[in-house]
């Protein structure tokens, strides 16, 4: 991924244009520049990495918060009406046009409702703020020069994986729920060709939520 300019914004305007703009800066997207201006934020790739594993642990560290006090039975009911919008999409054994989107909305809803359902203002708080960083949103899916068959694949198993975390979650396998939303990241990763990467390694940065060229992306 090359290095994006930042975009320059001026203060100059409105009130309303103004504390839009300090709200966006209190959430991490914009940054001061120059005397009343404003840019908006560069991510660098570390930082993505860095914050799809913090959302991985603190979302299995929300699963075995419920599996320690009771799964409720409507998470149970959520998590498998998903799966079965999956099972339906994978029906067809390839992916085609708009296949990443629908995946996209139905990750979403998995992802959310696990959060949803540990009832968590500090858990469900911080990644809502780690979801401004680019690719780093459940419903957010993208692709680094990757074929269909590959892109069939990565979505595929990240599938399976969610029907092992409904499993744990039903059975109440605590250290099994945390480990696998841990390691469901993976894919995540290894889609947009970034696994191995470390904070140090790479200065290569983002702006915003970009399409990259060679990158397939999809959002609901």
């Amino acid at each position: 991924m090359e290095m994006m300019d930042p975009v320059v914004l001026s203060l100059g305007g409105t009130p309303l244009l103004a504390n839009v703009m300090k709200q966006l800066a209190g959430e991490g997207l914009l940054v001061p520049a120059g005397r009343r201006g404003y840019a908006v934020r560069v991510f660098t790739i570390n930082e993505i990495v860095t914050a799809l594993d913090i959302r991985a642990a603190l979302e299995g560290m929300a699963a075995r918060l419920l599996t320690e006090r009771g799964v409720p039975h409507v998470l149970i009911r959520s998590l498998k009406s998903c799966l079965n919008e999956g099972d339906a999409l994978f029906a067809k054994r390839r992916i085609e046009k708009g296949d990443e989107i629908s995946y996209g909305e139905m990750n979403r809803k998995f992802h959310d409702a696990i959060l949803a359902a540990v009832d968590n203002s500090i858990i469900s708080g911080l990644v809502a703020r780690l979801q401004h960083v680019p690719f780093v949103s459940p419903a957010t899916i993208a692709f680094d020069r990757k074929s269909a068959e590959d892109m069939y694949d990565l979505l595929f198993h990240a599938h399976r994986q969610h029907r092992a975390i409904t499993e744990a979650l039903e059975n109440s396998e605590g250290a099994r729920v945390e480990s696998l939303l841990r390691e469901h990241v993976y894919a995540q990763k290894e889609s947009m060709n970034l696994i191995g990467h470390r904070p140090g390694m790479q200065q290569s940065a983002i702006t915003g939520h970009p399409t990259q060229a060679g990158l397939v992306q999809g959002r609901a």
